[in-house]
């Protein structure tokens, strides 16, 4: 009898290497979706300084995609909360799961060729401190990409 998928370890099982860089390149780039649920808005809107003020930030900061919001971009794909010329997140303590849980995503989980894919993208993946499967395993689970 062969061994269920689901009990199987993953490729990842001894742990892979993460370090930020802080470069910026992950808020960067072409467009795409930056995920924020209403706890992340609230967040980021106080440190903003719109305090409460939720319905300002959503018009100046937020697009409605279906039920969804995601952050706004620039038309050259950088995020509205990065500050180009410092090359760093202006929201960095509140910034949404989807931004603290990279690069432990499903889709650059999913294969080693896939890892390796992002490691070329980014300069912080494959270098620095070791995170358990453990550790991987949690920040997957966090948000789903």
């Amino acid at each position: 009898m062969s061994q269920s998928t689901e009990n199987r370890e993953p490729w990842y099982k001894d742990g892979l290497r993460f370090a930020c860089t802080q470069c910026g390149d992950c808020c960067t780039g072409g467009e795409g979706y930056i995920w924020v649920n209403q706890a992340e808005m609230e967040a980021i809107a106080k440190l903003v300084g719109l305090g409460d003020d939720l319905e300002t930030f959503k018009a100046n900061y937020t697009r409605k995609v279906g039920i969804r919001y995601s952050l706004k971009e620039f038309s050259n794909g950088d995020c509205y909360l990065f500050d180009g010329q410092a090359r760093k997140c202006t929201v960095y303590e509140a910034r949404p799961r989807q931004c603290r849980t990279w690069p432990f995503w499903d889709s650059n989980l999913k294969s080693e060729k896939a890892w390796k894919e992002t490691c070329e993208v980014c300069p912080g993946s494959g270098r620095g401190k070791l995170y358990t499967l453990d550790k991987i395993e949690e920040q997957r689970k966090v948000f789903h990409v």
